[in-house]
Order: structure tokens, then C-alpha cells, then sequence
């Protein structure tokens, strides 16, 4: 299958670097992406938003043949960007997943508490951070992490976004959950959570766990490629 990699916040498509080795052993192309304004500390970020991100993912889709199946795997803020493109393209996206992060629901912003500096959102300290966000982290991972980060645009954190096509909820999903465990968004999910409830209108949803913090593609990268593999056979 062709893998769309969506990053999250403040990384480029090269923050899948030792993700892509797995899923490519295993007979798939991958497709890592950076988005606008996250080419460069350099570039220019000012008046990109959540829906010029989306509309890049979109584009990158419709340069695939009718009929190729994609998977989209959207990390952190990428999973909402991955949701919002399953919205535009329904028939196209045979399944998405979710690293850490799930669908987000229409009206609602990424981050919208992010400290803006400056015009844009650099990575914040690491005591901005919860402990749970931080497992495995060490601090030469923590090093390469801020050497590597690019500010976002304010707007793909602050814009709400807007989903329209509720054929998006006939796509399969698949949530690696890292910081807390599976059990709990089931658990959210049957209470009615805010927080879920996007996802509970997910008509086929598959659970994978994978302990440790919210950047397994530094943290565990071998295992978030394989279970991202495990998926697709599902």
C-alpha cells in the first residue's frame, strides 16, 4: 500500500526517518510529508493555517491513481490534519491511524493554548510539557527533538476546523495509543466524553497500544513502523 506520513507539531517529513525503514520491509511505499511554513526555521509561516495543511495532503492524494489504496498516518496535530483530509477524500482513504492523537471534531482547534512568539509557536520548554508526554524522552533524544524542530503556524493550531462529508466516518481508523492506554478512550468514549466524541462516531475503530510518550517515532521507532505495518492487514 502507499503511506501518507503526516508529522505533528514542529517536525518535517524527515522526523519519520526511522519509522520508514520498517513499513518499507514490509513491501509498502511511504510517503513522509512536510507541510507549509515547516520547510525551514526560515520559511515563511505567516497566514498558513489548519485547511492550507489539509489541502497539501489532499493534493499529495489526488496525484495517485483511482482505485491505489492509501493509508493515512497522522502523529500528534497531524491526526487532525489526516481526519480533515478523510473528510475531503472519503472514497479515496482506505484507513487512517492515529499516533497519539485521534479525530478531531468539527469547530474545534488543534491546540489553541500553544504560547505564540513572535508571529508563530516554537517548541516550548520541556517543563510546558506533562511528565506522561516526556516517557522515554531522554535527553539526547530531547536534544535532537529541539535541534530538529521548526516553529508552527499559529493558524494550523488555533483554526477550528471544518468537516462536512460524514462519509468520513465510514473510513476505518486505527489509534496507537502511547501516553495512556487504549482501555481509557474506550472508557471516555462510552461515557460520552467531549474529548471523544468525534471518534465515537467512528463506525470501525481498532485499538493499539504502545506505551511511552507522545513521540514514539523517537522513543520507539521500530515499534510504532511495525505496529503501523500491523495495521494495514486489518
Amino acid at each position: 500500500m502507499d503511506i501518507i506520513l503526516i508529522p505533528g507539531f514542529w517536525l518535517d517529513a524527515s522526523s519519520w526517518q526511522r519509522v520508514t525503514p520498517v513499513i518499507e520491509e514490509a513491501g509498502h511505499r511511504v510517503h513522509p510529508v512536510t507541510l507549509p511554513g515547516l520547510e525551514s526555521v526560515a520559511a515563511d509561516r505567516a497566514g498558513i493555517g489548519l485547511l492550507d495543511h489539509i489541502d497539501a495532503v489532499v493534493r499529495l492524494v489526488d496525484t495517485f491513481d483511482e482505485g491505489t489504496p492509501l493509508v493515512l498516518v497522522g502523529h500528534s496535530g497531524g491526526g487532525a490534519i489526516a481526519h480533515g483530509v478523510a473528510d475531503a477524500r472519503p472514497d479515496r482513504i482506505h484507513r487512517v491511524v492515529y499516533v497519539d492523537a485521534g479525530p478531531l471534531a468539527g469547530g474545534s482547534a488543534v491546540n489553541d493554548g500553544l504560547p505564540i512568539v513572535d508571529g508563530e509557536i516554537p517548541l516550548p520548554d520541556w517543563s510546558e510539557f506533562d511528565d506522561a508526554d516526556l516517557v522515554d524522552l531522554d535527553d539526547a533524544l530531547r536534544d535532537e527533538f529541539r535541534a530538529r524542530a521548526i516553529p508552527e503556524p499559529v493558524g494550523v493550531a488555533y483554526d477550528p476546523i471544518t468537516l462536512r462529508d460524514e462519509r468520513r466516518y465510514d473510513v476505518p481508523i486505527t489509534v496507537i495509543a502511547c501516553e495512556f492506554p487504549s482501555s481509557a478512550l474506550v472508557e471516555w468514549v462510552a461515557a460520552g466524553s467531549p474529548f471523544t466524541a468525534e471518534l465515537a462516531k467512528v463506525k470501525h475503530v481498532d485499538y493499539v497500544d504502545l506505551p511511552t510518550g507522545h513521540w514514539p517515532q523517537f522513543t520507539k521507532p521500530v515499534q510504532l513502523g511495525q505496529a503501523i505495518v500491523a495495521t494495514l492487514s486489518s
